[in-house]
């Protein structure tokens, strides 16, 4: 299963790898969406080993996979399946109306790979200091995806991406020195002292004020990268600007990656601090992020900027439940996490079809896509109606139960400020979208993909992401319930 481990994260390099052969979309297309493959099948594989014996650990636990690394590691194999199956599609209409060139296409199959090894190698280890190396290369891998078409608003929200970031990236390793130093005086070796499952074993036992301002900084750190505000500020410009599928992975996978690191260090502080103070710190932010991406939903503009703030809006969610705690919380956060990775990820790519067909991303200037684009427009209104909550879908289930664990632990009052932000959010959005979805069909405009089998490839993910958050509204699979409840009892 070592070996598995590493494989896994090694997988989507085949994109990288046939992109350096050949700069053409349709072989490093398929190479991507095969490594993807692998990868889900590989990750799925070891979820179900940690699920019925130890973690699996090596090199000191530079490679280590338990039940919560294994849920995530699933989370982020499907998003980056989703992606590389939507890449291929996309990259062959840019590629064919010369909007992006040979170098492009190029570095686009070799960053992306390079941005989903990352992401699934930083889930796959239990050593602090890895993980914050692996998630700042995730930033230097993606920020070339980002500023990929090479406008001076791409390449503004490239710059304003990679600065902000790699700043939140610096204060989480300012925070992982603080919980290192916490450590020292605990037997063991400097290794273990960066290692999570000898940091949980001996929270009692660390330094209380290291401990505790070290936590805050992690979670300021990677929050960043999670997207929770103030701290979101890149994140509506480099969702905007990346491509279509591009945008998926940033939204569906990266930002749960971040969200994972926060995890792992709420582990230790509830062990060492008790639970009132990461939970204060997490629903402070949680809020705030709620708040800001309400407010900023109700505008209308650029839809992938919509789209992007209801990431902030669901991070904050997410940072909410977590912060309500008990296991309606803990769980609904985590089924949060895996919905909402598979709704945006629906919403990216359906978005960058219509970005294909209609050249805007101007919601007001969207009109028809139900008509006009049948099939996207029906992912693009079912996905909103997914997101935002709406019920027979995953996240209607998801927000639910973290409302009920709201109820069970916390003060009513910030579980009716949850929901008053829930149905502004709702009435917005909804808004938004259904003006782009119907409508008068546009004449002008037709499907960008050429032929039967491109038009299969781009429906493909669509179908998949809409049956799969349908299934997780109305019966919880057994691998995935297993695996949130695994997670619970590490976290706890």
């Amino acid at each position: 299963m070592t070996i598995l481990a590493v494989l896994v994260a090694a997988f989507p390099l085949s994109g990288s790898l046939a992109a350096l052969v050949t700069p053409r979309a349709r072989p490093a297309g398929w190479a991507a969406l095969a490594g993807g493959t692998l990868a889900l099948a590989g990750a799925t594989l070891l979820a179900v080993h940690v699920l019925g014996g130890p973690p699996v650990r090596t090199l000191h636990d530079f490679v280590y996979v338990d039940g919560l690394g294994g849920f995530f590691l699933v989370t982020v194999a499907l998003v980056i399946f989703l992606a590389s199956l939507g890449s291929a599609a996309y990259l062959r209409v840019e590629e064919a109306r010369g909007t992006m060139r040979p170098r492009q296409v190029r570095a686009y199959f070799v960053f992306f790979g390079l941005f989903a090894a990352t992401m699934l190698g930083a889930v796959e280890t239990g050593n602090l200091g890895l993980l914050f190396v692996l998630v700042e290369a995730s930033t230097l891998a993606s920020v070339v995806l980002v500023a990929l078409e090479g406008r001076p608003a791409a390449l503004a929200a490239g710059w304003k991406y990679v600065i902000i970031s790699s700043l939140g990236i610096t204060i989480a390793l300012v925070g992982t020195l603080f919980v290192y130093y916490a450590a020292t005086a605990l037997p063991g070796t400097p290794d273990q002292h960066l290692t999570w499952a000898f940091l949980v074993r001996h929270a009692s036992q660390l330094r209380v004020t290291s401990l505790r301002l070290g936590f805050l900084l992690a979670v300021v750190g990677y929050g960043t990268k999670v997207g929770l505000a103030p701290m979101h500020t890149w994140l509506p410009d480099a969702h905007a600007e990346a491509p279509g599928p591009a945008s998926a992975l940033l939204s569906g996978a990266l930002l749960n990656v971040a969200m994972y690191a926060v995890i792992r260090f709420l582990a230790i502080a509830d062990r060492g601090l008790g639970p009132a103070y990461g939970s204060h710190v997490l629903l402070v932010f949680g809020f705030l992020s709620a708040l800001v991406g309400a407010l900023f939903i109700v505008r209308r503009g650029d839809f992938k900027r919509l789209f992007a703030y209801s990431s902030v809006e669901h991070m904050g969610i997410i940072a909410i439940g977590l912060g309500f705690g008990g296991v309606l919380g803990l769980y609904g956060a985590l089924l949060h996490t895996l919905n909402h990775a598979i709704g945006k990820a629906l919403l990216f790519l359906s978005g960058g079809t219509v970005v294909l067909a209609y050249g805007t991303r101007r919601a007001e200037r969207v009109t028809g896509v139900l008509a006009t684009l049948p099939v996207t427009g029906a992912a693009l209104l079912l996905g909103a109606l997914a997101i935002v909550g709406s019920p027979p879908f995953g996240l209607f289930l998801s927000e639910l139960t973290i409302v009920r664990g709201g109820l069970a632990a916390a003060d009513p009052a910030l579980v009716a400020l949850l929901l008053l932000l829930l149905v502004i959010v709702f009435v917005a959005f909804m808004r938004t979208v259904a003006g782009m979805a119907l409508g008068p069909r546009l004449a002008a405009v037709v499907t960008p993909y050429r032929g039967r089998p491109a038009q299969l490839t781009a429906a493909l993910p669509l179908a998949l992401s809409l049956l799969a958050l349908l299934v997780l509204g109305l019966w919880i699979p057994g691998l995935v319930n297993s695996l949130i409840w695994q997670s619970i009892r590490v976290i706890r």
